[in-house]
């Protein structure tokens, strides 16, 4: 008697457990809701004691960008983590949605993609300080390996070592 309520508990227990680490939406519970004001989220940011902006720089048709929400962005360890420290929002590059940038300048996303960022390829991690500025040596390119490297990535960020090192070499020290 007392082995099948300890097994019940033990399922329960570990039902709650895997229910906890569910993947969610990452519409919902990473991305932040904007009206696309980059100026105006960067005082928000501020204003929230968050270490500065994420902006995922995607497309569509990008398999790419949807292996990332599949199997990243969707996981809470992930969601918590970047929702502590960022305000996070997607540019779709060829977007014809007005935003207005980080200097107050009105543009569309797609402009603001390629002609400020440059971006070609999809997806892509931009971080940017609480000033605006474009932290260069923290843009990754590409879907991560897995949520453990894109944790990794947001720790290089949050923690400053980018002014130190390239990501590839904290990723080997952090080995």
């Amino acid at each position: 008697m007392i082995a099948r309520l300890l097994i019940v508990v033990s399922l329960v227990s570990t039902g709650w457990a895997l229910a906890a680490e569910a993947p969610r939406d990452p519409g919902t519970y990473f991305f932040n809701d904007s009206f696309g004001n980059f100026e105006e989220e960067l005082a928000n940011a501020r204003e929230a004691g968050k270490k500065g902006i994420l902006l995922m720089f995607e497309m569509d048709e990008c398999p790419f960008c949807h292996r990332m929400k599949r199997t990243v962005l969707n996981q809470p360890v992930v969601q918590e983590y970047f929702r502590e420290h960022f305000l996070i929002f997607p540019v779709d590059i060829e977007g014809d949605i007005e935003v207005t940038d980080f200097q107050g300048r009105v543009t569309t996303m797609k402009d603001f993609a390629f002609q400020q960022y440059r971006v070609r390829a999809t997806p892509v991690f931009a971080f940017f300080d609480l000033d605006g500025s474009y932290i260069k040596r923290a843009r990754f390119t590409g879907a991560t390996r897995d949520k453990d490297e894109f944790l990794l990535l947001g720790r290089y960020v949050v923690e400053g070592a980018y002014d130190d090192q390239p990501f590839a070499r904290y990723k080997r020290a952090a080995r």
